[in-house]
């Protein structure tokens, strides 16, 4: 016995180095990892987060659950394994009728992810299903015990769409010859352009494994790597975007092939981690390469560039006394994104998609798996183009320029 734990604390100690997962924080990584001995086993986790957020300019509040999530896997034997997450957002789905949520159930279920993991080797595996492509900081790694701030960061809601979940096969690997380099390279299915808008960019587009008409199709590949403290990551996307059977794609003169509408995605992040210390930066590039086109069809105002960066550094105060054990971290992130950087000639340019946040809080986990927020976010845009105002004063929702929001949350996972 004292050798089997022995083993699994020397796998744990060399996976948080230099392996695919960072840091084994769940019984869904032990899973990932193969740190789970019995030949088979279903593990139960998962994770939340709640919020209660106050707008300074507007004066108002909202508080609410975010999201809950349950975790339920099975390791069918030392090589195939099953991951399935299902996700209810906003805590209540109701319909109009319903009295117990008084008609306004604004919640919705969906399945996070469900895929088969095969490994070929200690070094090479496969999943194939409903799972989240290695793009960005939180796609991959979206614990909400895992970042800083009440809110996921702007930029990997607004630019990078999260969690950006696709139907399809992923093959994962390491480099034996250079100790630390991963690999990845998935083929999915594409976006949904008609879902695509001015102040959302490709977000709405997500298919997130619905039934679709169309036959667009995505790569996506990545390189991660360890090295000391630092871990570098760069990703790229391509993919069609004509969720459209080919002859209503034909009468909106719409490409309907497999890369038809093209959207392209770079990004590149890196972070170091060492002692009480957390840096972390991430830059991002999307081009929309016919825009025009899919404007005239769908009357989305769509854009033909975005990006943004943002930049955050963390320090945790308790860091000398508990080595992580437990934690209070000071942290401040800047973020600026620009969802209009290019529109096309059919298009309105709207200078309130040229944004800033400027973000400071604190993080306080009293134990693993445990956080409790607090923040202050301060967000700079342009003005709002008047032109795509179409609601009168004064059912119009004021926008302020400038603004101030206090946000509390706590947050778990297990």
């Amino acid at each position: 016995m004292e050798k089997r734990v022995f083993a699994i604390l020397i796998c744990t100690y060399i996976l948080s180095i230099c392996t695919l997962n960072a840091q084994v924080l769940t019984s869904e990584d032990s899973l990932a990892s193969g740190l789970i001995e019995r030949h088979q086993t279903t593990v139960l986790s998962g994770y939340g987060e709640a919020k209660y957020g106050l707008d300074t300019k507007r004066q108002s509040a909202e508080a609410r659950l975010m999201r809950v999530v349950l975790f339920v896997g099975h390791k069918f034997s030392n090589n195939i394994s099953l991951f399935t997450e299902l996700e209810l957002e906003n805590a209540l789905v109701a319909g109009a009728n319903n009295d117990e949520g008084g008609g306004k159930g604004l919640g919705g279920i969906s399945m996070e992810q469900a895929f088969l993991k095969f490994n070929f080797n200690p070094s090479l595996y496969l999943v194939a299903g409903l799972f989240i492509p290695r793009i960005g900081f939180l796609n991959e790694n979206h614990l909400p015990t895992t970042f800083n701030g009440v809110d996921r960061p702007y930029l990997e809601q607004q630019i990078i769409p999260s969690v950006w979940r696709e139907v399809g096969v992923g093959l994962y690997g390491q480099v034996r010859d250079v100790p630390g380099l991963n690999y990845s390279l998935a083929l999915t299915n594409g976006l949904n352009s008609g879902n695509f808008s001015s102040s959302t960019g490709i977000g709405g587009g997500k298919q997130l494994g619905q039934a679709t008409d169309g036959i667009n199709l995505a790569v996506s590949g990545s390189l991660l790597y360890y090295f000391h403290n630092f871990r570098i990551q760069a990703s790229a996307y391509l993919g069609g975007s004509t969720a459209l059977e080919k002859r209503v794609a034909d009468s909106l003169l719409l490409d309907g092939g497999a890369f038809g509408n093209p959207v392209s995605l770079g990004e590149m992040n890196v972070s170091y981690n060492h002692g009480p210390v957390n840096i972390r930066a991430i830059a991002t590039y999307i081009h929309v390469a016919h825009a025009s086109e899919i404007n005239r069809a769908f009357a989305n105002n769509t854009a033909e560039e975005l990006y943004g960066a943002y930049g955050e550094v963390a320090y945790d105060l308790f860091y000398r006394y508990y080595k992580g054990e437990k934690m209070l971290a000071v942290f401040g992130r800047y973020e600026w994104m620009d969802l209009s950087a290019k529109v096309p000639s059919n298009g309105i340019d709207n200078p309130a998609n040229r944004k800033q946040y400027l973000i400071g809080g604190l993080t306080y986990k009293p134990v693993r798996g445990v956080a409790v927020k607090a923040d202050y976010v301060r967000r700079i845009t342009g003005e709002f183009n008047p032109a795509l105002i179409v609601t009168p004063f004064p059912q119009r929702v004021p926008y302020f320029k400038d603004n101030g929001f206090v946000n509390v949350g706590v947050a778990y996972n297990f």
